[in-house]
C-alpha cells in the first residue's frame, strides 16, 4: 500500500490538475484514502500479533533456559558465575525478545519497501536511477562498518553488565556481613566502579551507533538534492512529468528513509547477536551427568549400601589437579559412617559424588551394588538426601519448606521428621507453628532453627542413604546429641554417612573415614582408629584439651 500511494499521487498531478479532470482527481482520492486504511489496517495488525509472538518467544527462551540451568552439574555451575546466569536469564534474553519483534514487524516490512521502491524508481525513470547506483552503495558500506565495529563493543559491554549483576548480588546476599564489618563504604565503592565501567561500555557503544543517524541523513539529503537537479533539467527538456519527478522523488524517499530505519535498528541488531551468543553459550553447555540411555531397572528400594572402589575425582577434571585420591570403603546398610578431617580435606566433595552431584574422575561408585552412571538419575537422587552445612530455606511456610522433598507429605509426618530433627519445640511456639511464613532464605530463624528444618526436609523423604555434611555445627552440644541420637531411633533402616568437626559425635559410629588432603588416612571404628591411627590419636587429644580449656 505505501509503494502505491506515490504512483496514484503522479496520476492525480499529471492526469487530474495538469489536466483540470475533476474526476479523476476525486477518483484517485478516494483510492489512495482507500489504500491508506488498508495500509493501516494490516500495520496496526502486523504490530499487536508481533508483539504476541515475540513476548511467547521470550517466555519460550526464559523456560528452555531456566531448565537448561536445572540439568547442570555442580561443575557446570562452578564455571559460570550467578550474576551472568542471572543477566542472561533477563537482560539478554529482553534484548532478543525486542529483536524478534522488530523481526517480524520492520525487518520484513523495511527489505520489501526498500526493494519495492528501487523497482518503482525505475520504472518511473531509469535515467535518475543512477543517482541510486552511488547513494545506495555508500549506505550499505556505512551499515557494514559500523555492524562490524559495534559486535565487540557490545560483548563487552555485556560483559561488564554481567560484573555489575555479580556484584549487586554478592552485596544482597551478604548485607548482614557488610553492616557487621562496617563496610558499606567499601562496597559502595565497590559497586560504583564497576557500574562506572559498565556505563563508560555503553557510551562506547551507543557512541559508536549514534554516528549513523547523521551519516545516512546527510546521503539520503545528498540524493535527494541530486534528483531534484537532474529531475528539474529533465522537466524542462520535456522528457519527465512533474507528477513523476515528484512520485520519484518519494520513492527514493522511502528508499532512503528504509536504509535509515535498517540503520537505526543496527543497535538493536549488534546487541541481539551479542545476547543470542550469550544465550548459545548456556543451551550449548552439556552437563556431563546424562541419564543412561536404559538405566539399570532397581527397585526403590531401602537398602542404601554404599561402595567406593579407588575414586578419584578433580574440580578441573585433570587427572594433575586431584582433590580426592584412591578412596575406597563399603557401607552396608542401616550402618552410620563418620567422616574427619581438617578444612579442605575433601570430606564435602566426597559425598556430593554419591547422588552424582559431581561426575567421578577415575573409579566406581555403586549404590546397592548398581554403578551410579547406569541409574536413573530421579531414582538415585530419591535415594539420597543431603543435608548441606548451609541451610537453604525458600521462601513460604514452614511446613513447606520440610515437604519440599516429598510434596504429598502428611502433616502426620512433617510432626514426626520435625521431632526427630529437634526442630518440633521451636517450631510449635511460634504464633503460626508450622503455617509461619519465612522471609528470604529464611531470614527470620537462626542458624540451628535453619540447619533443623532442613534436616526435617531430608528426613521426611524417608531415603535408603541420609548424609549430613555437618549439619549440626549450629547447634550446641546438648541439641546435638539429641538429634543424632533420635536420627539412630527413627533412620535405623537408613544408611547415615555423616561429616563432623567433633569426634565426640561419631564414637559410636560403625566406621570412621580420616581424610588428610584428598587421602584415606585411615578408616575403623572409634577404639580401632584410637590404637592404630596417629592422625586420629592427634585429632582426638587435641579436641579432648580444648573441651577441658573451656570447662
Amino acid at each position: 500500500m505505501d509503494l502505491l500511494q506515490p504512483r496514484l499521487m503522479a496520476s492525480i498531478v499529471d492526469e487530474g490538475i495538469m489536466k483540470n479532470d475533476l474526476s479523476h482527481i476525486r477518483e484517485t482520492g478516494l483510492l489512495m484514502i482507500g489504500v491508506a486504511l488498508i495500509g493501516l489496517l494490516g500495520g496496526a495488525g502486523c504490530t499487536i500479533f508481533s508483539s504476541i509472538a515475540s513476548q511467547h518467544f521470550g517466555k519460550d527462551l526464559r523456560i528452555r533456559l531456566f531448565e537448561q540451568i536445572q540439568s547442570f552439574s555442580f561443575r557446570n555451575l562452578d564455571e559460570r558465575k550467578t550474576g551472568s546466569l542471572i543477566t542472561r536469564l533477563t537482560n539478554d534474553v529482553v534484548q532478543l525478545q525486542t529483536f524478534v519483534q522488530m523481526i517480524l514487524r520492520t525487518f520484513v516490512r523495511t527489505p520489501l519497501l526498500l526493494i519495492g521502491s528501487l523497482i518503482m524508481a525505475i520504472l518511473l525513470s531509469p535515467n535518475l536511477t543512477t543517482v541510486l547506483l552511488v547513494s545506495v552503495p555508500v549506505l550499505f558500506f556505512i551499515l557494514y562498518l559500523l555492524t562490524k565495529r559495534s559486535f565487540p563493543l557490545f560483548t563487552k559491554m555485556q560483559t561488564k553488565l554481567d560484573s555489575v549483576n555479580t556484584v549487586l548480588q554478592e552485596n544482597l546476599s551478604g548485607v548482614r556481613v557488610i553492616k557487621a564489618f562496617v563496610r558499606m563504604d567499601y562496597e559502595q565503592e565497590r559497586f560504583n566502579r564497576t557500574n562506572e565501567d559498565y556505563t563508560q561500555a555503553a557510551i562506547r557503544a551507543n557512541r559508536l551507533m549514534a554516528l549513523s543517524m547523521p551519516l545516512m541523513t546527510l546521503v539520503l539529503n545528498a540524493s535527494i538534492v541530486a534528483v531534484l537537479w537532474f529531475g528539474g533539467l529533465q522537466y524542462f527538456e520535456g522528457s519527465l512529468e512533474i507528477g513523476k519527478l515528484i512520485a520519484f522523488i518519494n520513492y527514493v524517499t522511502q528508499l532512503l528513509m528504509s536504509m535509515l530505519m535498517l540503520s537505526n535498528m543496527l543497535v538493536f541488531v549488534s546487541r541481539a547477536k551479542v545476547s543470542a551468543d550469550r544465550v548459545n553459550e548456556v543451551l550449548n553447555t552439556h552437563s556431563e551427568i546424562v541419564n543412561p540411555l536404559h538405566p539399570e531397572n532397581v527397585p526403590a528400594s531401602h537398602e542404601g549400601s554404599v561402595q567406593f572402589s579407588n575414586v578419584s575425582f578433580s574440580y578441573s577434571n585433570s587427572a594433575d589437579d586431584l582433590v580426592l585420591r584412591d578412596i575406597s570403603f563399603t557401607a552396608e546398610p542401616g550402618q552410620t559412617v563418620a567422616i574427619l578431617g581438617a578444612t579442605g580435606a575433601g570430606k564435602t566433595t566426597l559425598v556430593h559424588l554419591i547422588p552424582r552431584l559431581y561426575e567421578v574422575h577415575s573409579g566406581e561408585i555403586r549404590v546397592d551394588g548398581v554403578l551410579l552412571q547406569d541409574y536413573d538419575l530421579d531414582l538415585l537422587r530419591s535415594k539420597v538426601a543431603v543435608v548441606m552445612q548451609q541451610a537453604i530455606l525458600f521462601s513460604g511456610t514452614i511446613k513447606d519448606n520440610i515437604r519440599y522433598g516429598h510434596p504429598s507429605a502428611t502433616d502426620d509426618q512433617i510432626v514426626a521428621a520435625a521431632k526427630a530433627a529437634e526442630a518440633a519445640s521451636f517450631i510449635e511456639q511460634l504464633e503460626q507453628g508450622y503455617d509461619t511464613i519465612l522471609g528470604q532464605k529464611g531470614v527470620n530463624l537462626s542458624g540451628g532453627q535453619k540447619q533443623r528444618i532442613s534436616l526435617a526436609r531430608a528426613l521426611v523423604t524417608e531415603p535408603s542413604i541420609l548424609i549430613l555434611d555437618d549439619s549440626t555445627s549450629a547447634v550446641d552440644l546438648k541439641t546435638e546429641a539429641k538429634i543424632l541420637k533420635a536420627i539412630e531411633t527413627e533412620a535405623k533402616r537408613m544408611t547415615k554417612l555423616i561429616i563432623a568437626q567433633r569426634i565426640s559425635s561419631v564414637t559410636k559410629a560403625d566406621l570412621i573415614l580420616v581424610l588428610s588432603d584428598g587421602v584415606m588416612a585411615a578408616k575403623g571404628t572409634h577404639e580401632e582408629l584410637l590404637r592404630t591411627s596417629s592422625v586420629y590419636q592427634d585429632i582426638y587429644r587435641s579436641q579432648r584439651k580444648e573441651d577441658t580449656s573451656h570447662v
